[in-house]
């Protein structure tokens, strides 16, 4: 049974003017069928944004899941990535002609590197092929995923600024040196995983009680934290009907008081990825 269609998201102006809706689905870890069916009743529930990679290996069953679902491509937000062997200027044109096929698609609307890979020492040859990418339409937005300041402060100094930086953050892993220099370069904030990791803290005793209070989810006021903060956010769900609370925001707003007892809740995580060492 078909569930009943949601508004559709926020957007947010990118830094040339293309709009990007601020809730997306992600799609890992799934894969084929699953990955399919998802896409497909997401767009049919409202959402007008999907996020995919390479590595995730379901590029090709979310064009399925697109063109199942009868919505038109233009109204619809592809993002993507491209992994670590593609960190040259040629490089990301190849990345981004694999990405296409196996999307079906004509044109990307935000391209991702997926990791800085600094070891490779090649993200910002990477980033200067994103830009030349962008030029023949084949990408309307370029951006990159799990930067760290530093990493950033390699492209400014070649003038370089991404429109989208894609990381972990929730309220339990706060970013707060890249969420101000992102405000500072005009970098959408987008947060991979909002919704936790494992689990735990939609099981949050403070984030229950403003929950209830609300008559939400503890994954709604998650999300509505986000969106009020200007984050975008990519949560991830295969099941329709998480799908529409995902998607279903509007209504309610958190006070002053709620976001900051939110803010408060940032601890340590040693599991935290760390983008200096990992990668793909």
């Amino acid at each position: 049974m078909s569930l009943s269609a949601v508004s559709p998201s926020p957007t947010v102006s990118l830094s040339d003017g293309v709009e990007m809706p601020l809730i997306a689905l992600g799609t890992w870890p799934m894969r084929g069928d699953e990955a399919a069916r998802a896409v497909a009743s997401a767009l049919e529930i409202g959402y007008r944004h999907i996020d995919t990679a390479e590595a995730y290996e379901n590029e090709e069953a979310v064009g399925q899941g697109l063109r199942a679902s009868g919505v038109p491509r233009e109204r619809v937000f592809v993002t993507t990535k491209f992994q670590r062997q593609w960190h040259s200027r040629e490089g990301v044109r190849t990345a981004c002609e694999g990405n296409l096929r196996r999307l079906g698609l004509e044109y990307i609307d935000l391209l991702l590197i997926h990791w800085p890979n600094p070891q490779q020492g090649r993200y910002v040859e990477a980033f200067e092929g994103l830009l030349a990418l962008r030029e023949t339409g084949k990408v309307r937005a370029v951006g990159v995923s799990n930067f760290k300041a530093h990493h950033l402060a390699d492209l400014f100094a070649r003038g370089l600024v991404p429109q989208v930086n894609q990381i972990q953050l929730d309220p339990y892993h706060r970013r707060p040196d890249l969420e101000a220099l992102h405000r500072e370069r005009g970098i959408v904030t987008e947060a991979w995983s909002p919704l936790g990791r494992a689990g735990a803290m939609l099981e949050d005793p403070a984030i229950a009680a403003i929950a209830e209070r609300h008559g939400r989810t503890t994954g709604q006021v998650v999300l509505r934290w986000q969106l009020q903060h200007g984050f975008a956010a990519a949560p991830k769900s295969a099941d329709p009907r998480r799908q529409r609370q995902n998607l279903d925001l509007s209504g309610f707003e958190l006070d002053a008081a709620e976001m900051a007892l939110l803010d408060g809740l940032d601890r340590p995580d040693q599991g935290m990825l760390d983008a200096d060492v990992f990668g793909h």
